[in-house]
């Protein structure tokens, strides 16, 4: 298979989190100068929920009382249904949206576990059945994407997403179909590949902000030549992180892991919502310890 051809993003795309970062930057050179400071003001406007801490990003619920809505394979093209799971009050504003895959031969119910966990938080997420279980990550990649397509322009939560606020995981080749997903759609907020699986290794063309996760006893898709190379030939230029989960095989991701949640919150958080309370959970990078075996990243995020 030959490497996914790079695509140079639209800086148009960027722009808006560009202007809002000068915003910023005058509005805090303002109040240096003398003007009346607010009694709380919002880093980002895009932030949801209150502040967070350790304790609230590693429970299995966040803040946001959520829902769940079926969507049948034959009411959708380009994916084969899935689950949608989504904050059911709107009272903050749209929320980011996450396209979530299964691995080869796998089903949904795979990563089911994360559905209710990231949109409890602030999330519009639907994990979703690929066309065959045996798709490759490519395939599985423009499944992703037709997934969100479908969030942002049919489904019956759209209202309820900002379309410029999107995301992509997977895991195995689900993972390896949200490094092609990123690859093909620079306008993407986040990536996170869980334990993935791709026979490209080389991500240099890759423009979004990409959360790596290996597993330190993966026999499936060892971090040697999946996890470790897809992180490395990330561009330095992006923000990136590989985080290796301490004596974790490659089904870690598919049932209740903390610390998966954690650090894949964490990033969504930041990446999707800029929210930079979340800064404080992956800058300085966490040490080792009994559930991660390794995490190097990009810090400071810019």
């Amino acid at each position: 298979m030959q490497p996914v051809p790079a695509i140079t993003p639209d800086p148009v795309a960027r722009r808006p989190r560009r202007a809002l970062r000068w915003a910023l930057a005058l509005a805090v050179l303002g109040a240096g100068l003398g003007a009346a400071p607010a009694a709380h003001a919002a880093a980002s406007p895009y932030e949801r929920g209150p502040a967070p801490t350790v304790a609230s990003i590693e429970a299995s619920r966040g803040a946001f009382a959520i829902a769940q809505s079926t969507v049948a394979a034959s009411s959708v093209s380009g994916f084969r249904g899935g689950t949608i799971y989504y904050p059911t009050s709107t009272a903050e504003g749209t929320f980011g949206a996450v396209a979530i895959s299964p691995g080869y031969t796998a089903t949904q119910s795979s990563v089911a576990w994360l559905g209710p966990r990231l949109a409890s938080q602030g999330f519009v997420v639907i994990t979703i059945d690929t066309l065959s279980r045996y798709d490759q990550p490519a395939s599985r990649g423009t499944q992703l994407l037709a997934a969100l397509d479908y969030l942002t322009n049919t489904s019956g939560v759209r209202t309820r997403i900002d379309r410029n606020r999107l995301a992509v995981m997977g895991h195995s080749m689900g993972g390896g179909g949200s490094l092609s997903a990123a690859n093909a759609r620079p306008q993407l907020q986040a990536a996170i590949p869980l334990t993935g699986w791709h026979t490209v290794k080389n991500w240099s063309g890759v423009r979004v902000p990409t959360l790596v996760v290996g597993a330190e006893n993966d026999s499936v898709a060892p971090v040697s030549s999946h996890s470790e190379p897809f992180y490395t030939s990330l561009p330095s230029t992006v923000d990136k992180a590989y985080l290796e989960l301490n004596n974790a095989s490659h089904s870690a991701p598919t049932s209740t892991n903390v610390t998966v949640a954690k650090y894949s919150i964490s990033w969504l958080k930041r990446f999707v919502d800029d929210d930079t309370r979340y800064d404080q959970f992956l800058c300085p990078p966490p040490p080792a310890s009994a559930t991660i075996q390794e995490y190097r990243n990009t810090c400071p995020h810019s």
